[in-house]
């Protein structure tokens, strides 16, 4: 199996504080790979450097063998990372349709000509980006709340709305930064169910930080676990529930 993302070495120093250090990380195509630790770990660190928002100190970072190093967030995304966040950073005032579609823009290739003057091609691709966006919709089953604000969605269906804008990107690889934070059990095995689904019909690979060590040891393939900014340990769900150093650091003895 080709490996979508390869770090190795990864490290970053904030000032005096070394962050996060030494990580590897092999990541293969349509894989659930979980990165768990306790709080203050290094995990959304490591997010951020994979997005372009944290420059590495050390290490490198390549994404189907292209190295990330020193490319911007936007020059990432269009390469092929998206993420959601902890604290859902919808556009709360705008439409649940209309925040797939800002997502969906990157995507548009018709110069500011065609766009002011609302040429054939601009309306032939709006349309097309429409449809995209209600189909993504569907898979979450929202596209019934495509016209609704997204402020005035459930909390469940906000945090399914953030991964929808992020498929729009049409990611190789997606990033979950807590995504069960706040939902009850109901909506956290909705959100398990989605997240099978969103692998196996868009044919990405996940790389998920979850604190719910049901969702992560039910779903996720391979895990690393981050103990201050170190990798502690990596195996299956299997191997990391059974390995006493973890279970020590953080699962509970």
């Amino acid at each position: 199996m080709t490996n979508v993302l390869e770090v190795r070495d990864l490290g970053i120093n904030f000032g005096g504080l070394r962050a996060v250090d030494g990580l590897n990380l092999d990541i293969e195509e349509n894989q659930l790979y979980g990165l768990i630790g306790p709080n203050g770990a290094g995990k959304t660190t490591v997010f951020n450097m994979l997005t372009g928002v944290y420059e590495p100190t050390d290490g490198t970072i390549k994404l189907n063998g292209q190295l990330l190093n020193g490319k911007k967030a936007h020059e990432i995304a269009r390469l092929g990372i998206s993420r959601t966040f902890q604290n859902i950073r919808l556009f709360k005032d705008m439409t649940v349709l209309e925040n797939v579609l800002i997502s969906l823009d990157t995507q548009a290739d018709y110069g500011l000509f065609t766009g002011i003057l609302k040429l054939p091609k601009f309306h032939a691709q709006e349309k097309a980006m429409e449809e995209e966006a209600m189909s993504l919709l569907s898979v979450f089953h929202l596209e019934g709340d495509a016209h609704k604000l997204a402020k005035n969605l459930p909390y469940g269906k906000q945090r399914e709305l953030e991964i929808v804008r992020a498929l729009g990107t049409h990611p190789k690889l997606l990033l979950l930064d807590e995504p069960a934070a706040g939902m009850n059990p109901q909506e956290t095995q909705e959100l398990m169910d989605t997240i099978e689904t969103v692998r196996k019909q868009f044919n990405i690979a996940v790389l998920l930080i979850e604190h719910d060590m049901k969702l992560v040891m039910g779903i996720c393939e391979k895990i690393t676990v981050l103990n201050y900014g170190t990798m502690l340990a990596c195996g299956t769900p299997d191997e990391i529930k059974s390995n006493p150093d973890v279970i020590k650091a953080y699962l509970g003895e």
